[in-house]
């Protein structure tokens, strides 16, 4: 390490686009401040904790975190606490961590050069516009990228701190999306995350005033990218899956066959009261759509159980949705309360613990048996990997085309490679399999 290098420890919470905003950070302070990466916090020179806030124990684990950084970090180092929390928190963060030297919200990620080395520095303007900054490059994968296409959110979810954290939605401009793909795939990249708050909302307010596109359009685009192998994005709303947006999906190859739905409720009522724009028999015309025209399709969800006024009969429609779909993956939370959302004033609503705690069980029992039955399906079919990573005893671990985990004994040599996999075995998380030659 050359003498002006300094040694960076940066820990993430949350969602797949703080991972995003983490790999900003990481490339801005190696370009323009001299910083390397160290997975150890004791020799750090500056130590990031970036944030969520989407639920609550997030909030409780920053402080119990930074405390502990303060402790066994070496002296003189700094603390910088970045992301959604850093939004909504501000410069409490600093008034109740008086040791923390910087914070940074989720909207203002590209002035994290500037504010490193300013001592009690707070910037968290939600009405911040970074849509057309050129970050710095970096990545934690030779095979995979994910690149953001829009910041912030115009939802108005009654449960959701993030339009609170991350302002109003702006699209990123096409070509630099497109431009940003094309260096990721000359590195080595065979698949690219495309990511945002409402990812199919795509193209309804650019910076510069320019014509509204939509998110098919954008994925035609992307797809022209030669080298490119496959195309994921996370997280579509199901209010904008048109016809013209499940039929792209369906029909083009290079776009993954795995789709993140978030359905929250089965319930109208109470789809109605979080806000969400779409009712019970929507979502499920969608589904029953996306699983008519793509036969291997995985889909996942979130799903809040006992929101505040959610009775007995809106939980059993949510049941219902369950049955129906049969998710491949589920996300399940027991409703929170989150400052600054409007579900707040709904508090007299509030479900008792008990009950949430029973609903949750009841879901999570529910989906076990469906993923084992659609996890089964899978024994002596012959899919297609892309490998990622090495892993003991041998293994060699990848994803299929649809987003299943897969294992197979194997070496290196298969890394970055898409290879045509037997299936031997599976548990409800993952398969097994064997390469065929």
């Amino acid at each position: 390490m050359s003498k002006e290098e300094k040694k960076l420890f940066i820990q993430t919470l949350g969602c797949q686009m703080n991972d995003t905003d983490s790999q900003h950070i990481i490339a801005e302070l190696k370009e323009h401040k001299n910083y390397i990466t160290t997975d150890q916090m004791e020799e750090a020179d500056l130590i990031i904790i970036n944030t969520c806030s989407v639920r609550e124990k997030p909030v409780q684990k920053l402080f119990s975190e930074i405390g502990q950084f303060n402790i066994k970090k070496k002296k003189d180092a700094k603390i910088g606490v970045c992301g959604c929390t850093a939004s909504h928190l501000g410069e409490d963060i600093i008034k109740r961590a008086p040791y923390v030297d910087f914070v940074v919200g989720a909207r203002n990620i590209s002035k994290i050069k500037d504010v490193v080395d300013k001592k009690g520095s707070v910037e968290i303007d939600i009405d911040y516009d970074d849509s057309t900054y050129q970050f710095a490059q970096n990545s934690n994968s030779l095979y995979k990228t994910s690149v953001n296409i829009s910041i912030g959110c115009d939802k108005e979810c009654t449960y959701c701190i993030v339009p609170a954290t991350r302002g109003d939605e702006i699209s990123i401009p096409p070509e630099m999306i497109v431009e940003q793909v094309q260096k990721d795939v000359a590195k080595g990249a065979k698949e690219v995350t495309l990511l945002g708050q409402n990812v199919n909302s795509y193209g309804r307010r650019f910076s510069d005033g320019r014509e509204k596109t939509n998110f098919t359009k954008l994925l035609q685009e992307v797809s022209k990218i030669e080298g490119l192998e496959r195309i994921r994005f996370t997280s579509p709303h199901p209010l904008h899956m048109d016809d013209e947006f499940i039929e792209e999906f369906a029909k083009n190859p290079k776009i993954s066959k795995c789709i993140h739905m978030p359905l929250q409720s089965g319930s109208t009522q109470v789809l109605k009261a979080m806000k969400r724009g779409y009712t019970k028999e929507w979502f499920l015309n969608r589904a029953k759509k996306i699983r008519d025209l793509v036969p291997n399709v995985r889909i996942t969800t979130d799903i809040i159980v006992a929101f505040p006024g959610e009775s007995q009969e809106d939980f059993e429609d949510t049941i219902d949705v369950i049955k129906q779909v049969k998710f491949d993956q589920i996300f399940n939370f027991k409703y929170s309360p989150r400052p600054n959302t409007k579900a707040l004033e709904f508090k007299d609503l509030e479900i008792e613990d008990e009950i949430g705690s029973a609903r949750l069980i009841e879901v999570i029992e529910l989906h076990k048996l469906h993923q084992s039955e659609l996890m089964d399906s899978n024994i002596g079919k012959t899919v297609e990997v892309l490998f990622e990573s090495l892993k003991p005893n041998g293994e060699i671990a990848g994803f299929t085309d649809n987003y299943c985990q897969v294992f197979v004994k194997g070496s290196d040599e298969l890394l970055g490679q898409i290879v045509k996999v037997k299936i031997t075995d599976a548990t409800r998380t993952a398969l097994k399999g064997e390469v065929v030659n």
